[in-house]
């Protein structure tokens, strides 16, 4: 049997943000990444947040070559978790992480760019509310941003095309349960 594949009329790139309190706005955003190079298209994962612990999307992400690239630019999620950068620094990466992501968005070599984590970095203003405004408009028209993290901001909300939200209901922490690979992170 031969597995028809739909087109659509009027292609057009979507905004999209994964929001909320409950687990797998990531996970929710690096299952984008695997449809979208099931249909060879390019992607570029932007990590403002996640860089000073291991998780297993890097390894994995690395196995999707050459249609996926990762960039984990951050110092890990500021002021919790005994983390024991400043401010400061987390500011500059984030800031890094918004050059990054101009150039990316720019230079139209992507048909999808994530923004992992981006709202958690507005709302702890390591970015301006300006500066990922810029970058939803500097999108081309045909290419899909997805925005991930907590609390994104109201405006970010009304200019996405589709926004969920992940709800916790439950989570394996309230149990004493240590995070666990492959699940966790």
């Amino acid at each position: 049997m031969e597995i028809k594949r739909l087109k659509p009329e009027k292609p057009q790139g979507l905004v999209v943000v994964i929001t909320g309190y409950g687990k797998g706005k990531t996970t929710s955003a690096m299952g984008m990444a695997l449809r979208a190079a099931g249909h060879q298209m390019k992607v570029c994962i932007i990590q403002f947040m996640k860089g000073d612990l291991y998780t297993g999307e890097w390894d994995s992400i690395k196995q999707l070559a050459p249609f996926v690239e990762i960039h984990a630019t951050g110092k890990g999620f500021c002021g919790i978790q005994g983390n024991p950068y400043p401010h400061s620094e987390h500011r500059k990466n984030a800031q890094d992480a918004v050059d990054l992501a101009k150039q990316k968005i720019s230079g139209k070599d992507f048909n999808l760019v994530i923004l992992d984590e981006i709202n958690n970095a507005l709302k702890l203003k390591l970015v301006d509310l300006e500066q990922v405004l810029d970058l939803l408009d500097q999108r081309p028209k045909q290419m899909h941003l997805i925005l991930t993290g907590r609390d994104a901001h109201p405006k970010v909300v009304e200019m996405a095309d589709t926004v969920s939200e992940v709800r916790e209901i439950k989570h394996a922490y309230q149990k004493e349960i240590e995070p666990q690979p492959g699940v966790d992170y």
